[in-house]
């Protein structure tokens, strides 16, 4: 649970797994801030949650652009950042014959480097809270690959290392950071798949529980990172995937 009015921002919310991360902060009384590109989604997504008597806010921003910006606007508009959830992150599941060094670089620029420059935009403001608190979305490609998709993997990877390094810089500063991995999803990308009955039945087989996560399935690992009872837990990834993983 996390505690009542507390300033939250999450990246990648337009849709699928960080729109159900922000919705769930709103609904357990934080103040929220959306953030992606498509501001007509966002402001109807906040729209709703207002009507509700949630706390809401759209912040329109491309990601790739200006991490610092948006971590910056989010301060603003909330008085404030207790949390910082990075959601955000694109693919591109060409092979390596196909994908050639400048789109390896395009992605990694997006979800690796994009992530770094948004903590470190917002790590002096998450300092200024009494618990500060920065989560990243990863992957569990960031541990076992499927081909063909080598920078979303690479990315995914250097994502986790990078939660270590800053878990590790700034903790003394009553910081956590931390990830979350989440499997297979029913996301909008994903939707065909989950459809699909061939790969349905790579499910059933891969996946101990023979069925694909749904979104809202994701959002209590972030709200428990972002909690109280995490605040020992710190330079983690949290593994949510039906046990794929741990299966052999």
């Amino acid at each position: 649970m996390t505690d009542s009015k507390r300033r939250v921002l999450v990246t990648g919310a337009t849709r699928g797994l960080g729109l159900e991360i922000a919705k769930a902060f709103a609904h357990e009384g934080a103040w929220v801030a959306f953030n992606g590109r498509d501001a007509s989604a966002l402001e109807a997504h906040c729209a709703s949650l207002r009507q509700q008597g949630f706390l809401a806010e759209a912040l329109p921003a491309d990601l790739a652009d200006s991490p610092e910006t948006i971590a910056h606007r989010a301060a603003e508009r909330l008085g404030g950042l207790d949390v910082v959830v990075h959601a955000a992150g694109i693919r591109d599941r060409r092979t390596t014959e196909h994908l050639d060094g400048a789109a390896f670089a395009a992605l990694l620029d997006v979800n690796l480097t994009a992530a770094y420059r948004l903590a470190r935009a917002a790590i002096p403001l998450l300092q200024q809270s009494s618990a500060g608190r920065l989560i990243f979305v990863t992957s569990i490609a960031a541990r076992i690959a499927r081909k063909p998709d080598p920078a979303y993997t690479a990315s995914k990877g250097g994502l986790e290392a990078l939660t270590r390094s800053l878990a590790v810089e700034f903790g003394a500063d009553n910081l956590t950071v931390n990830a979350i991995a989440p499997g297979w999803f029913v996301t909008e990308p994903n939707r065909a798949l989950s459809e699909d009955a061939s790969v349905q039945a790579f499910v059933d087989t891969r996946i101990p529980l023979k069925r694909w996560g749904r979104p809202e399935e994701l959002a209590p690992a972030a709200l428990f990172l972002a909690s109280p009872a995490a605040s020992f837990v710190n330079g983690i990834t949290l593994t949510v995937d039906g046990g794929m993983s741990a299966q052999m």
